[in-house]
């Protein structure tokens, strides 16, 4: 001990409990609010970092400059589209070209064809009249004017009546178109022109040659008499018809490029003859 601690005013004042349990709480409390705080440190630091980008701002000239695009890329569709149109036009044109060529050509094939089948048919028709005419050309010449008895080309002097009415009409005609299907009085075809020159004589003949090369009498081209009337192909098919003025003529309505002529017996010889006066 201490040659003071007897003495009362040198001891050290003895600290209660109380106060060194005040002091240990205080001293509690700051470290404790030192480990939250440093705890929230912590944690903040541990948060992720949050950026914020500025856009750009978008000027006039970016809003031209877009604007300018947006048309460019209009007028691009639309020449797109209008090139589609065209090319539309231009196959669906090709179609019916290539239709209509197809379709010209059928027609021509078959204007060719009939055009062949008028030519065979009048071949055989020229030959058939050919062959015919070794029997008949120099009888026909011969008896023809021996029946007329007149020895001129176009003498009507042996006919009478009616006959020499029906020869006065047909070479009245002469010179006349020939129309198929005219019955006069300006045109003719073959058998209107034998109808309206017996007409004039009140004989109603048929109004086709098949049925005039059957209407009267056969007759041999031998003893023909004027106003007998001709015929070409056989007897009710005939083809072709006209009348014998006499004197080894006949007129006929031959076709439209000769129109209603008078020829010789020889030019073209008739098949038969029938005799309706």
């Amino acid at each position: 001990m201490s040659h003071t601690a007897h003495i009362r005013s040198h001891r050290k004042p003895r600290r209660s409990a109380s106060t060194i349990a005040m002091r240990t709480g205080v001293a509690g409390g700051v470290l404790s609010t030192l480990a939250v705080a440093g705890a929230s440190g912590a944690a903040h630091a541990a948060e992720p970092v949050t950026q914020t980008l500025e856009l750009p701002t978008l000027t006039a000239d970016l809003a031209a400059q877009v604007a300018q695009s947006a048309d460019v890329t209009q007028q691009a569709a639309a020449s797109y589209q209008l090139q589609a149109e065209r090319d539309a036009a231009a196959a669906k044109a090709a179609k019916q070209a290539k239709a209509d060529l197809a379709d010209a050509k059928k027609k021509a094939a078959e204007a060719k064809k009939k055009a062949e089948e008028a030519a065979r048919k009048e071949a055989a028709e020229r030959a058939s009249r050919t062959a015919e005419r070794t029997t008949l050309s120099a009888s026909a010449d011969t008896g023809s004017s021996t029946g007329t008895s007149s020895g001129s080309s176009t003498s009507t002097s042996t006919a009478t009546g009616s006959a020499a009415a029906v020869v006065s009409f047909v070479q009245a005609q002469v010179g006349k178109a020939y129309v198929s299907g005219a019955t006069g009085p300006s045109a003719y075809d073959c058998s209107g022109l034998v109808q309206a020159a017996f007409k004039q004589v009140g004989i109603s003949l048929p109004r086709v040659s098949q049925a005039q090369s059957t209407a009267g009498t056969q007759v041999g081209l031998d003893n023909l008499q004027p106003g007998d009337i001709l015929y070409w192909g056989g007897a009710g098919s005939a083809y072709h018809v006209g009348v014998y003025v006499g004197g080894g003529m006949f007129v006929g309505a031959q076709n439209s490029s000769t129109g209603v002529v008078e020829k010789p017996l020889s030019y073209d010889p008739p098949s038969g003859a029938v005799r309706v006066l």
